[in-house]
Parts: structure tokens; C-alpha cells; sequence
């Protein structure tokens, strides 16, 4: 090990209180932030997409096909068409939680939501976020009624089946904003923080001590 590595690390042997104290605190200060915003918890769908004519004949095919339209839906989603039907449908979901103005509640909508297609499955899951998990529960819903009977209307196609295969799942805890998470990288970002300043400290203390 070459004399300059040693040093640095005497340097950082001798500073890890100061590094542990600026991970301490930005690690405090990532988590209080977090509780400035709302806590939020999530309910989980997940539906499958079929092609009918494919299915039997061509499995592979028939994936790749459910795949797509899975990646078209996930978008649709989030349009003021979709979410104009899910405020229309029969579940009992809080509207006055959204904005009057058309802009701040395609925001509001597009937070709330989260996407995800599973490859080589034909399979969507849809997240909703809201701080009353019984909302979250009901607008997951849904949208799951939505896409099954009407998710054709947007598919150029009729031979599709698009169904609820697991029913809303919903968290026991808040997940937005992921305290932990923010906890942790506060704290990495404080011992980054941290080292250099150690180590500038040494290197300005020894180029004025030269």
C-alpha cells in the first residue's frame, strides 16, 4: 500500500466521529423531511391480459401479444378519458380530494397511480396511492372494473379477455414516502459528506502546516 493511502486512512481513522455525526444528521434530516408529506398507503391489483384467437395456436405469440397491449393499457391508465370512467363507476370514491383545474388534476391522477407490466406474462399490476387506505381500495377496484369491461374500447381487437387475478391488495403501513428508505440515503449521503470533509480538513491543514 502506497504512503498516501495509509495517510488517508489515518486521517479517516482519526475523523470517524465527525463522519458518523454528519451521517447521523442527514440521515435524521432525510427522515423528517419524508414526514412533511403526506403519509400514503398503496392497494395492489393485478390483471391478466388474454388474446383469445392466439392463445391455442401460437402460445409464444400470444405473450408477446398480451404483452403489448399490457404496455397500452398501463399508459391509458393515466388519461382524463380513464380516469373520467373510474370517477363515473359505482364505487364510493372521495372526488373532492381532486382539483378543480384540469392541470393540477391530470397531476394529481398521474401521482396516484403507478404501472408495471410483467414480461412473459401478460400480466398489469396497478397501483394506487392514497392517505385513506379504504379509497386506495376503492379506486384499485375500480379501475380493475373498468379495464375488464370496457378495456376492449380502448384495444383495436374484440377477441380479448382481460381479467382480475388477484384482488386488491393493501398495505398495512403507509409506503409514500418510504421513511426507511430516505433514512438511509440521507445517512450515505452524509458519510460521503462526511469523508470529504475530513479529508479536506487534513489536506488544508497540512498544506498550511507546510
Amino acid at each position: 500500500m502506497h504512503s498516501y493511502d495509509t495517510h488517508y486512512l489515518f486521517v479517516l481513522s482519526r475523523g470517524w466521529k465527525k463522519i458518523l455525526a454528519f451521517a447521523l444528521v442527514t440521515s435524521l434530516a432525510g427522515a423528517g423531511l419524508s414526514l412533511l408529506f403526506p403519509l400514503q398507503y398503496s392497494s395492489s391489483i393485478r390483471m391478466l391480459v388474454i388474446q383469445r384467437q392466439l392463445s391455442a395456436s401460437d402460445p409464444y405469440t400470444a405473450i408477446k401479444a398480451s404483452e403489448r397491449i399490457s404496455d397500452n393499457l398501463s399508459q391509458i391508465i393515466y388519461t382524463t378519458s380513464f380516469y373520467d370512467k373510474v370517477m363515473g363507476s359505482k364505487f364510493n370514491i372521495d372526488k373532492s380530494v381532486f382539483k378543480a383545474d384540469e392541470i393540477s388534476k391530470r397531476k394529481q391522477w398521474s401521482q396516484m397511480i403507478s404501472t408495471q407490466v410483467i414480461r412473459d406474462s401478460g400480466m398489469l399490476i396497478v397501483t394506487v396511492y392514497h392517505v385513506n387506505p379504504a379509497q386506495a381500495e376503492q379506486i384499485s377496484r375500480a379501475i380493475a372494473f373498468i379495464l375488464s369491461t370496457e378495456g376492449t374500447f380502448y384495444i383495436d381487437g374484440g377477441n380479448l379477455d382481460i381479467k382480475l387475478v388477484d384482488d386488491p391488495l393493501i398495505s398495512k403501513y403507509p409506503v409514500k414516502p418510504n421513511i426507511p428508505v430516505n433514512a438511509v440515503l440521507g445517512l450515505m449521503l452524509g458519510l460521503i459528506i462526511g469523508t470529504g470533509y475530513v479529508l479536506a480538513g487534513a489536506r488544508k491543514h497540512s498544506v498550511f502546516g507546510s
